[in-house]
């Protein structure tokens, strides 16, 4: 809301620099941030202006619930290897669950790719056919050792309350190209721990929540009425708002109620584009080849990554996909050795076929791509063959979107215990992130509870290293 609020205190100032008097000047401050909200509440997803040239102009987020081992992925660590059996030469921090045991080295080979040389694992044979676009960072740290915190702080900022999602700061801050689109969808075929507080709106007003896709199938229950005569739905619709116009005059201002007026709105003007836009029939037989969509093992998270680039196509801002056949798919207290390699199979061929699609239709450029879970795995066994839960330093990457790619930006010791060197912490990339779509996460703040909430909390920097 600061993009506009701010706007609005700026030509206020202005105007009471140019006319006599204090109190006519807060009263145009007044008229001013009113209409705001007035135009806020009819059109929630109108195009604000950014507060800077943007490099990205939407965001697809793959997230991998329960947290990818990065010593087995993108992190090659051969002292691992040397050390293997052996216990940790360091105490571990207090922050811990378990006690794992001793040290235990990735089975998997680890290979240089691309002109860039940047090392991938050979778990991920399609995706290393991309590493000079992508940005690995190796250097990430997070606040929480649980699922339930660790995964609110990716998503939301915060680890412990409710807080906007970072779909909704983007389209709060942004508006969406797409009226006749959610601005913000969420695809996730099976529940995930905290569920819809990862992609809910919080205090800001109810319209930016998310728009949750279970089937892919049937991704928008209810959207026709049966109703051939859109002439008549239309007056139909307008007798609705006006009752809920009347309904609202008399009570306090309600963003749920301003959400649902606006849902009835979005959902008429949805049944004309909505249908072409999740019909992936639409798409060729080549198409489905290349994302998977044909083969058991790759056709759930391939319709999922095919859906994402139909939509950011369409002018979509946000899309969110949850690789998630079961809860926490990536959570590999034990059978890491046989279960790591089965969910790299499901994703791997399905977001290699994203990354190339994009590129061929010029979309990559500036579409920003992020790949990660909420935390690592310990490079310490689990059992006999389990990783458990490491915030401590763990790898996640980003691709297009005005990102450096072919590049490895920080590190973890020697172990992969500790992030070492140019630390990035989840603020850092929450802010980094806004930076890329144009926004300051310092000015993009909601007033809330008595003061301004921004996603970064108090906290955050743009990573300026990583960015092209």
């Amino acid at each position: 809301m600061e993009n506009d609020l701010g706007r609005a205190a700026a030509l206020s100032r202005r105007q009471m620099l140019s006319r006599s008097g204090c109190g006519f000047g807060l009263l145009a401050l007044s008229e001013l941030l009113a209409s705001e909200t007035v135009r806020r509440t009819t059109h929630p997803f109108a195009l604000q202006s950014p507060h800077h040239a943007p490099k990205a102009k939407r965001v697809i987020f793959l997230y991998m619930p329960g947290g990818p081992s990065h010593v087995d992925l993108f992190d090659p660590k051969p002292r691992l290897k040397v050390d293997n059996g052996k216990p940790l030469p360091f105490d571990k921090p207090k922050l811990e669950r378990t006690k794992t045991g001793n040290l235990m080295a990735s089975p998997w080979a680890f290979a240089r790719k691309g002109r860039s040389g940047v090392e991938v694992s050979e778990l991920l044979p399609y995706l290393s056919s991309h590493m000079d676009d992508l940005c690995v960072i190796r250097s990430m740290l997070a606040d929480n050792i649980n699922h339930s915190g660790a995964a609110l702080q990716l998503c939301t900022g915060e680890q412990a309350f409710s807080r906007p999602s970072l779909g909704s700061w983007l389209t709060y801050g942004l508006g969406t190209e797409n009226q006749n689109l959610p601005a913000f969808v969420v695809v996730s075929p099976a529940a995930v721990f905290q569920g819809a507080q990862l992609w809910a709106s919080s205090f800001l007003p109810s319209a930016y929540q998310g728009t949750l896709v279970r089937d892919l199938k049937n991704p928008i229950a209810n959207l026709g009425d049966g109703a051939t005569d859109t002439v008549r739905q239309r007056a139909k619709l307008d007798a609705l708002r006006s009752l809920n116009e009347l309904h609202q005059r008399t009570r306090a201002p309600d963003s749920q109620l301003d959400a649902r007026i606006a849902s009835f709105e979005l959902a008429f003007r949805m049944q004309r584009e909505a249908p072409e836009a999740f019909d992936l029939a639409r798409e060729t037989a080549a198409t489905h080849r290349l994302y998977g969509t044909d083969q058991p093992a790759t056709e759930l998270f391939g319709r999922q990554c095919l859906l994402a680039r139909r939509l950011v196509e369409r002018g979509v801002r946000f899309v969110h996909l949850f690789d998630a056949p079961a809860n926490n798919a990536w959570d590999h207290h034990n059978g890491i050795h046989d279960a790591l390699p089965k969910r790299c199979r499901a994703v791997d061929q399905p977001i290699a076929a994203l990354l190339t699609d994009l590129k061929s239709r010029g979309l990559l450029e500036d579409t920003l791509v992020l790949w990660g879970g909420e935390f690592g795995r310990t490079p310490t066994a689990e059992g006999k063959n389990g990783r458990e839960h490491h915030p401590f330093g763990f790898s996640m990457w980003m691709a297009g979107g005005g990102i450096r790619g072919g590049m490895a930006f920080g590190a973890t010791d020697e172990f992969g215990w500790h992030a070492t060197q140019d630390i990035v912490h989840i603020h850092d990339l929450h802010a980094t992130m806004l930076h890329l779509m144009g926004l300051d996460h310092e000015k993009l703040t909601f007033p809330h509870a008595g003061r301004d909430f921004r996603l970064t909390d108090v906290s955050g920097r743009v990573v300026k290293q990583i960015l092209a």
